[in-house]
């Protein structure tokens, strides 16, 4: 059995704090692959506008080319309509029977999980391992929330051990559209790739 880590989202653009989770996630973990998985039409994301998929994959493409196991996963992108999470990691199961997968999420994701569309598939199909980090309203600790879930759903629930990186795509998203300089916070590569083709010039 194949163990693959899953890293989903826009990356819009895709950052450090993400190779970073990436990489502890292997390790910590062992995984023979981590895939970065970008989303197409993220349902929760419809405050802004999105930048154009193939950029965004390009990105991703061009952020992981150097470590040998990470993989820039194409496979949500040819779906139509929204792509939520449950729907993925069934297709994923299908497609790939001989593989365990592992979903790699932020705290704050675990505390808004029972939002997420279809919760119980999301649980049922793959290990979450939650990175700890800082999150305004924590309304019950996080090992509380992970004995909830686990009573309820019956999930798999495993910790990241990861330093911790205050950084988000928005905020890069925004430094850029105040002409600021954000080379430090994403591989060299992506950096000039948003140069050259100018992303995130105007705010959204």
């Amino acid at each position: 059995m194949a163990e693959i880590g899953i890293m989903g989202g826009t990356f819009d653009p895709i950052h450090n704090g993400h190779l970073m989770l990436g990489k502890q996630a292997y390790a910590e973990y062992r995984l023979d692959q981590v895939w970065f998985m970008p989303s197409k039409t993220p349902p929760h994301k419809k405050d802004h506008r999105v930048t154009p998929v193939e950029d965004r994959l390009e990105m991703v493409r061009l952020a992981v080319a150097e470590y040998s196991y990470f993989v820039c996963s194409d496979f949500e992108l040819w779906r139509q309509g929204n792509t939520y999470t449950a729907e993925t990691l069934k297709l994923l199961r299908r497609e790939y029977p001989t593989h365990n997968f592992y979903f790699i999420i932020g705290a704050d994701s675990l505390y808004q999980m029972e939002q997420w569309y279809h919760p119980q598939e999301v649980m049922e199909q793959a290990v979450l391992l939650v990175a700890v980090r800082e999150y305004e309203p924590v309304h019950v600790p996080l090992q509380e929330q992970i004995a909830y879930l686990k009573d309820r759903y019956g999930a798999d629930i495993r910790l990241l051990h990861c330093q911790e990186m205050d950084i988000s795509s928005g905020e890069l998203r925004e430094r850029k559209s105040r002409g600021e300089n954000i080379c430090s916070l994403v591989p060299f590569s992506v950096n000039q790739y948003i140069e050259s083709r100018q992303l995130y010039r105007v705010l959204d």
